[in-house]
Parts: structure tokens; sequence; C-alpha cells
């Protein structure tokens, strides 16, 4: 994903870092938490959730087949339950073959998983769509789960994986 202290530099080959004094455009805020219990999950969300109307999606890795690296569900549970009433649960299939590359697949991962307390909307399962990314350095338009416009607010809890790569978890949306 892009930020704002990367830029693409040619002859390269990717991404440079900048140094911050060279950094333009606006600031991020980033919550988070050493709390990592259900009560954690509420009280980080109650710090972000003035802006969030209508619709609302969770998005979150619900995990392959039996995989423990993945948000507790009670937590998600009680935060749908006490703070998130009617809240649907966003995925997406993957793009590499394992227990989540269909969404028949990736609907037994999830009633194996556990994640049958609340509703699942695989976003891609009716196909993609564009979305325009105004402003945007990099993109002017991302292709995501046609579902996702089915949304007015989108909720995104991401957690660190432990890929050879070392990527942070979060969707390109």
């Amino acid at each position: 994903m892009a930020c704002d202290h990367m830029q693409t530099v040619p002859g390269t080959g990717g991404e440079t870092y900048v140094p911050v004094s060279e950094r333009a455009g606006a600031e991020s805020t980033v919550y988070f938490t050493r709390d990592l219990s259900a009560e954690g999950l509420r009280k980080i969300f109650e710090r972000v959730k003035a802006g969030m109307t209508g619709k609302v999606a969770i998005k979150l890795h619900t995990g392959e087949q039996n995989g423990p690296n993945i948000i507790p569900r009670p937590w998600v549970k009680s935060l749908i339950e006490t703070d998130l009433p009617g809240a649907t649960v966003v995925e997406t299939n993957t793009f590499y073959k394992g227990d989540r590359y269909t969404t028949e697949q990736h609907r037994k991962t999830l009633e194996v998983n556990g994640w049958t307390f609340c509703p699942v909307d695989i976003m891609d399962e009716d196909g993609v769509t564009t979305f325009p990314v105004e402003g945007g350095k990099w993109f002017h338009e991302m292709h995501v789960g046609k579902n996702l416009a089915n949304y007015d607010s989108l909720f995104v809890l991401t957690h660190f994986k432990g890929h050879a790569m070392g990527v942070l978890g979060v969707p390109l949306w």
C-alpha cells in the first residue's frame, strides 16, 4: 500500500524512502492499543466511531480453516453486540488457492472458524467494481469487491501477519 512517505522514483525499481523533512501531504492519525481484549477493542472503537454512519461494514481477516492468526471472534462479537448492532463482517476471496479461494470454500471456512454470529458478506462474490481515488498520489482508481458499494461506513480491523514479506494486513480500498 502506498503511503505519503514513499515515492516512486524512475529507474529505482519501486518505491523509495523519503526523509521526514522532505515529505508532503496530510498527516494520518493512527490508533493503536496495547489492551488486547474485547474491552480494548471497544475502547479504541469509541475514539473513531464519530464518522461512522449508515450501514457499517467491518473488514477483517477471518482466517484459513482452524487458523489461529486472527482477531479473536469473541472480541468482534462483543463489539457488534454492544457498539455496532446490524454491522456486517466483510471479506474477499483470496488470489491464492486455499480455503478461501472460491466463495463456496470461503463460506465453509467461515463456518469452520465460527464466524456465524453475524452476517458475513464476501464482497467479490458478485464480481468487482471500480472506485475513484480522488486526489490519489499513485492511484486514480481502485478495483474492489462489488458489494463494497452497499455500505456507508467501513471499519477496518488490521493485524500484523507473519508472512515472509512482513506486511501489514490492510485491504487496498
